[in-house]
């Protein structure tokens, strides 16, 4: 066995032995964006790319990736377009190394891949969630597998942790495993996107792709930050109270939690050293915007990834009344309402090859 078979030796024990057919067709596959409630930010492993804490995130109907794939014979390399442009060679190396997981090893037809997002990418919305989401799947089915979704999850988890949880539709849970071979770690649904009638408004304060990548940030945070350890010791508790509001559709409670992951994240970044600061004065503005708005009775709350977008958890009643303030803010670009989305899945349509 190689090195590369060596590393990734459970996954390809456990789930599916080292595949040695694959179709030659195109598959199109469509998984949703999700937006962490309870954050996940910290590595426990990089190379397994194990999270340091579980997260629970709902899944967005109106964030997407459509992503079709195709192996074959001729190819001589790995093609990776994305949005339209052939993708730099960073993430070109990322779809290969993940393709080799998927397969077990790395002596496999190459593939082209065509990957597209309804939303700004690499912007703090969660694009390799649901391009990673999106991208397992497809894989799974052109190498002939009948993955389960925990399988999926795991595979997912190994292009992006939060890909895990865009398998499932609505609510969500990334588990924290104790294991060192990353059996443990996976999403499970918590609520379908049919539970809870609530919205998330996506206040867009910039379309550029961020300067530090999520990946690096959880990195420099862990190493140099003073209160991390503590961030992981507390998270437990963070996680079942939420647990118990989505239960309880208790959407107060819900928000109060969701807000303050939100601020334990950026405060633990923003400790680092040098500071880690996603956030522009568009995003500021918007916090205190949202706050003016809940002293005046209208239950909103803000939640933010690493980037400068703004998420406003509100009920539908809510929706026009934020939507009217987020539109007086100087630097909120759009506005993108979005509902509980569904689980990542195969079109079921006959698709015109790509090579």
């Amino acid at each position: 066995m190689d090195v590369y078979k060596e590393r990734n030796h459970f996954f390809v024990t456990k789930t599916h032995s080292v595949i040695k057919k694959f179709s030659l067709s195109p598959v199109t596959a469509v998984a949703h964006s999700n937006i962490a409630m309870i954050k996940y930010w910290g590595k426990r492993s990089v190379e397994y790319n194990l999270p340091a804490v579980g997260s629970i995130s709902l899944t967005l109907d109106a964030l997407h990736t459509r992503t079709t794939l195709q192996f074959s014979d001729t190819l001589k390399e790995d093609q990776l377009i994305l949005n339209d442009q052939d993708a730099s060679a960073t993430a070109l190396k990322r779809l290969s190394d993940f393709l080799d997981t998927a397969a077990g090893n790395s002596d496999r037809p190459k593939a082209k891949v065509i990957s597209e997002n309804n939303f700004p990418t690499g912007a703090g919305l969660a694009s390799s969630a649901s391009g990673f989401a999106a991208l397992a799947l497809a894989a799974g089915k052109a190498m002939g597998q009948s993955l389960s979704d925990e399988a999926l999850s795991r595979l997912a988890r190994m292009g992006s942790g939060s890909a895990a949880r865009s398998i499932y539709g609505g609510f969500s849970e990334m588990q924290l495993g104790t294991k060192d071979d990353g059996s443990e770690d996976f999403a499970v649904p918590l609520q379908d996107e049919n539970y809870w009638d609530v919205r998330l408004l996506v206040a867009v304060t910039s379309d550029e792709k961020k300067e530090l990548g999520s990946t690096e940030g959880m990195l420099r945070t862990a190493k140099t930050a003073p209160y991390y350890e503590h961030w992981v010791s507390s998270h437990p508790n963070d996680l079942r109270e939420m647990r118990q509001a989505i239960a309880d559709k208790d959407f107060e409670k819900t928000g109060e939690l969701t807000e303050h992951s939100c601020f334990k994240m950026h405060g633990l970044a923003m400790a680092a050293k040098p500071p880690i600061l996603y956030w522009n004065a568009a995003t500021t503005e918007t916090i205190h915007r949202v706050w003016i708005l809940r002293k005046n009775g209208i239950p909103a709350y803000v939640t933010i990834d690493a980037g400068p977008q703004v998420k406003i958890l509100c009920l539908p009643e809510s929706v026009e009344a934020v939507k009217s303030a987020l539109s007086e803010i100087d630097g909120v670009r759009s506005v993108i309402e979005a509902k509980p989305g569904p689980g990542a899945y195969i079109m079921e349509t006959v698709n015109e090859t790509i090579i």
